[in-house]
């Protein structure tokens, strides 16, 4: 096997795994946004409500 043909295959190579991580990556952050909603602004609320807090807008939007 020639020089050229080897550097061209080993860069074939990392781009299909670029290309397919990238892909399989997607999925699975898909799939656990899915299972797992980031928290929102009600959820928030009742949750310092089950703590004892009072949900105060100030405190609602500070980040």
């Amino acid at each position: 096997m020639n020089t050229g043909l080897a550097i061209f295959l080993i860069i074939l190579a990392l781009v299909a795994g670029l290309v397919a991580g990238f892909f399989l990556a997607r999925k699975y952050m898909m799939d656990y946004f899915q299972k797992n909603p980031p928290i929102n602004e009600d959820t928030l609320r009742m949750l310092m409500m089950q703590m004892g807090q009072k949900p105060s807008e100030k405190k609602n939007k500070k980040k």
